[in-house]
């Protein structure tokens, strides 16, 4: 019972695992499309970087759309380098599942992936998505640059209105700058095109965004 309590409090840094100077996986290409799944890409590439619970099922809402080049999986927004599946589940990383979405900035907004992140899950839970509870689940969003960080915000404070005027709590996301991050075990990557019936837990409010 303990444990649980304590899996719903993210980790303090001096507290985090240590980690490993290797990473988990390395020039690892998408089963989907056979493109890099850690770059280089190309200059009028970007990337955005979003949590919203298990990723099995956050990578399947985005790698089929228009203008999105590469999708992984991976652990962002704590402390521990290169932590395994493992680590981050034990809430002793301050690590959330993440998906990394590689995108064409001229064919894809980065506005409606936010829009598509936040219709597509609840998030006014804190720590957790549905049944699944610790700080791996949490609602967050990974920016990449100033433009990323007042989109993220004016987006979220759209929602929050609107999601409020239905009667739901206020939006938890967390909104943070970009430090690191690490690939997920090769296993987790497109995991639900190699397991069509596998679990996924994402569940929207069924709210839209106005």
């Amino acid at each position: 019972m303990f444990d649980f309590l304590n899996n719903l409090k993210i980790v303090q840094s001096d507290d985090a695992l240590p980690g490993r100077q290797t990473p988990i996986i390395s020039s690892e290409k998408s089963y989907i499309n056979n493109r890099s799944l850690n770059g280089p890409w190309p200059s009028e590439y970007e990337t955005a970087i979003f949590g919203m619970g298990c990723f099995w099922g956050a990578e399947r809402l985005f790698w089929s759309i228009n203008g999105v080049y590469v999708t992984s999986v991976g652990y962002a927004g704590g402390f521990t380098p290169n932590p395994t599946y493992e680590e981050v589940c034990s809430g002793q990383t301050g690590h959330a599942e993440v998906v990394q979405i590689v995108f064409e900035k001229n064919n894809c907004s980065y506005e409606k992936l936010l829009k598509i992140f936040f219709e597509s899950h609840n998030p006014t839970q804190g720590m957790r998505q549905g049944n699944d509870r610790g700080t791996q689940y949490r609602s967050i969003i990974i920016y990449g640059n100033e433009i990323q960080k007042e989109n993220a915000q004016r987006v979220k404070d759209i929602y929050n209105t609107n999601l409020l005027s239905k009667g739901f709590n206020c939006i938890t996301t967390e909104i943070k700058s970009f430090d690191h991050y690490y690939l997920a075990e090769i296993y987790h990557q497109q995991y639900l095109s190699k397991n069509p019936n596998g679990y996924c837990g994402i569940e929207g409010t069924g709210i839209k965004f106005i």
